[in-house]
């Protein structure tokens, strides 16, 4: 027995030794720094290419996998090996990826994927027989969110890597890396074009201009760090609701900043992410795609060791005026939410949305007609304030009466209208204050008026809105509100997003 298992620690040694390639952590330390010590069960570690040859110069098959877990909780984790063939895909590797992934969904288990490689491995993809045998699992493509998927581009990746990230639910990318359909030498080869990684797929094209990514990091370590702390706001699978923690932060902690914070001018802009701070729970805001659609913040925080989904406008950026960007952003974040029973909670301070050329050349109105889409379909718990302007459609955006929230309440500051003031006096008294003998007076009762039909008490009074509240009182609101609101089977909702794309 002795010999045999000699034999049997040659041939895992032999796969595993000498698998060192350029600089950066190799797959096996990525897995390490991502899971916990001791933790990772590999399995495959046998594995080979089944091309005749090329037994000995492909350990794993590029692709080292198994089980491992993270703060505790059982995961799934793949890492493509740069250091064989690097890191393709042959018919082995597409095998155990599947295999692992229909485990994960059958067993409950979220799937972390370390992305670099080179995409399909030509001699495997190569013919009709080829290709046609190694087309996107639809095991993959039908997911359905049913596990969370968690993402990383660590080095350049083509194809695979770069297919996976886009399904997944959250996605670092590591600077200096590119994430892209296929690399330069192809698309050189094939198009003529000469393009440099970056520019091709690199983290700011994904963080700024398309939104494909959600978080940037400055080195590999980070990017496995930000993918457990993501992991630590989520359910394992669909069936759960995310983990409660417990927090010595003061439900009731005094909120008399705020009323510092947030001028009553409402031409005057304030930094958003400072009032989430004071409102949930300290330190706990994870922000998602904070570099694209800037006058939204989408995030996920704790409100009393509770999980919650934060959709928040951001007067720093355009004043708050929300465009495409912000539209794609709001719904995939909307998505998200509803397939992991994460309930919302919407901070309104909006003039509305852009318009213009530009706006309607980026069909601006699919944009916001999609996004109220999500936000009518979604079932989990909801709970929207407007903090100190919401008007025209983006009043609905944000969740506001009639859009499925179980509560909808407004600061004293708020103004809600289907424009603002300025715009709304010119609009309908034009012609009016142009026969006026004292338009100047006259625009200024004009505009008065139109302050006081605008105010939240007109709403409040007919029980349009639920209330208005005392800014200071805002988190004992919410706690009280978004707790009250799961107390039905701890807020789950139907899913009815599960399975809308994951892009869009």
């Amino acid at each position: 027995m002795k010999g045999w298992i000699d034999d049997l620690e040659r041939r895992k040694q032999k796969h595993i030794a000498g698998m060192k390639k350029g600089t950066g952590l190799t797959a096996r330390e990525r897995i390490d720094a991502l899971v916990d010590q001791g933790s990772f069960l590999e399995l495959g570690a046998l594995n080979h290419s089944d091309v005749s040859g090329m037994e000995d110069k492909s350990p794993a098959d590029a692709l080292v996998a198994g089980l491992a877990e993270i703060d505790g909780r059982p995961v799934v984790v793949m890492a493509p090996d740069r250091a064989v063939l690097a890191g393709t895909e042959g018919t082995v590797y597409i095998r155990k990826a599947e295999a692992l992934h229909r485990f994960a969904v059958k067993r409950g288990l979220p799937v972390c994927h370390i992305g670099e490689g080179g995409g399909l491995r030509m001699p495997d993809g190569m013919g009709s027989d080829g290709i046609s045998e190694r087309m996107m699992p639809l095991s993959l493509l039908r997911h359905g969110r049913r596990v969370p998927m968690i993402s990383s581009i660590m080095g350049d990746s083509f194809g695979g890597p770069t297919w996976y990230a886009i399904q997944s639910d959250f996605v670092v990318q590591v600077k200096g890396s590119c994430m892209a359909v296929a690399g330069p030498r192809m698309l050189e080869i094939a198009t003529g074009e000469k393009v440099a990684s970056e520019e091709l797929g690199g983290w700011e094209i994904h963080a700024k201009v398309t939104g494909q990514i959600d978080r940037v990091a400055e080195e590999e370590t980070q990017g496995l760090e930000l993918m457990r702390k993501f992991f630590s706001y989520l359910p394992s699978h669909c069936d759960e609701t995310p983990p409660y923690v417990l927090t010595i932060d003061p439900i009731d902690r005094n909120l008399d900043e705020v009323l510092e914070l947030v001028p009553t001018r409402r031409n005057r802009a304030y930094d958003m992410r400072r009032l989430i701070q004071l409102v949930f729970d300290r330190e706990t805001l994870f922000e998602l795609k904070p570099d694209f659609g800037g006058a939204l913040i989408t995030g996920l925080a704790r409100l009393g060791g509770r999980v919650v989904g934060v959709v928040a406008s951001q007067p720093l950026v355009r004043g708050g005026a929300y465009g495409p960007e912000e539209a794609d952003k709001a719904t995939s974040f909307i998505c998200f939410c509803d397939s992991y029973h994460i309930p919302m909670v919407f901070l309104h301070d909006v003039p509305g949305f852009r318009v213009g050329r530009t706006a309607e050349a980026e069909k601006m109105a699919t944009k916001v007609m999609v996004w109220n889409q999500a936000l009518a379909w979604s079932t989990v718990p909801k709970v929207s304030v407007v903090i100190r302007k919401s008007i025209g459609a983006a009043y609905s955006n944000m969740c506001g009466p009639n859009m499925t929230a179980d509560f909808v309440v407004a600061w004293p500051t708020a103004e809600i209208s289907f424009t603002g003031a300025e715009v709304g006096v010119n609009v309908v008294y034009g012609r009016q204050l142009a026969k006026s003998e004292a338009p100047a007076t006259e625009r200024t009762r004009l505009l008065e008026q139109w302050e006081f039909d605008s105010s939240p008490y007109k709403a409040a009074a007919k029980h349009l809105i639920d209330d208005v509240i005392d800014p200071r009182d805002t988190r004992k609101f919410l706690h009280r509100t978004v707790d009250l609101a799961c107390r039905r089977n701890g807020g789950k909702g139907e899913r009815l997003l599960a399975n809308w794309p994951t892009g869009f």
